[in-house]
């Protein structure tokens, strides 16, 4: 087959559109720091892509779920410690006022230091995150002061896929009795007014009160271990899959601008044989 100019010049041409077209690509990928751009360039991939991005934003919103849990669960531990602070002190007012030896006016003093700290009880029982009243059951729009009564059902959260955790405390056994007359703290505030002598008959329902309130906060702390273990599985879950993602999208820099070196090597090259490959002109003869 006999090799024309015009075939020279047009494998010349082609050739060296190829090579601008991949120094193209190369500089598109180092830009955007992307395998790809467009679906067209690698349908397999962009697939790929589209399930693991799929997966990472599911573990990314269970993480934030992993901390709503949180900080439920550490509200209601603090509130709990303020709680058992409280009914501490209650008691120590209690022993105080069963000794027979203390006149009207101590009694008194102790009743009303009583009153204010059950107060306190009630306010650590419309304890809230945000808007929510974390201890009146699904209803967490309600102030479960206003009613006396506190709401039921518990509230969970996904954290991971099929796995769910309560978030929230039964308010009821905790502050549930504080509106209500044989309620013990109530019981205690009516025979200090009334300098009932049998008072220190009245230390068990305070002490029964406390137990109640280190019963729960031993499962809110059973339930905090599991928290910090659920969010330490999510987040080596959410280092794995943002790695394969890059991995699967994302551009080695540094091969990548070696590539772009070689390949602007490579077209040095090919515009110096082209020159020599295209035909010389007349003017060219007559020099």
């Amino acid at each position: 087959m006999r090799v024309t100019q015009s075939m020279l010049t047009s494998n010349m041409l082609r050739n060296l559109s190829n090579s601008y077209d991949r120094m193209g690509k190369l500089q598109e990928q180092i830009s955007t720091q992307k395998k790809f751009s467009k679906p067209s360039d690698n349908p397999v991939a962009v697939m790929m892509g589209m399930n693991y991005r799929k997966g990472l934003n599911q573990v990314q919103q269970f993480s934030q779920n992993i901390g709503e849990v949180k900080n439920w669960v550490d509200s209601t531990d603090g509130a709990l410690d303020q709680a058992t602070s409280v009914l501490q002190r209650i008691r120590e007012l209690t022993v105080q006022a069963s000794n027979g030896t203390l006149d009207a006016d101590q009694r008194k003093s102790i009743n009303e230091e009583v009153k204010q700290l059950k107060e306190q009880l009630v306010n650590i029982g419309d304890t809230q995150i945000g808007d929510k009243y974390i201890f009146n059951g699904q209803q967490t729009n309600v102030r479960p002061s206003d009613t006396g009564n506190y709401g039921s059902g518990t509230i969970e959260l996904e954290v991971f896929s099929g796995i769910k955790l309560q978030v929230n405390t039964d308010g009821s056994a905790l502050f549930g009795d504080l509106k209500d007359p044989n309620g013990s703290i109530n019981k205690l505030i009516a025979g200090l007014e009334n300098n009932d002598p049998s008072i220190g008959n009245m230390l068990s329902g305070i002490d029964d009160k406390i137990n109640q309130v280190l019963t729960v906060r031993a499962q809110v702390g059973a339930r905090q271990n599991r928290v910090e273990l659920m969010e330490d599985r999510l987040s080596q879950q959410e280092t794995f899959a943002t790695q394969v993602l890059s991995k699967n999208e994302d551009i080695d820099i540094e091969k990548a601008i070696m590539d772009l070196t070689t390949q602007e090597s490579v077209q040095k090259a090919a515009l110096s044989v082209g020159a020599r490959i295209i035909q010389p002109s007349l003017m060219d003869f007559l020099r």
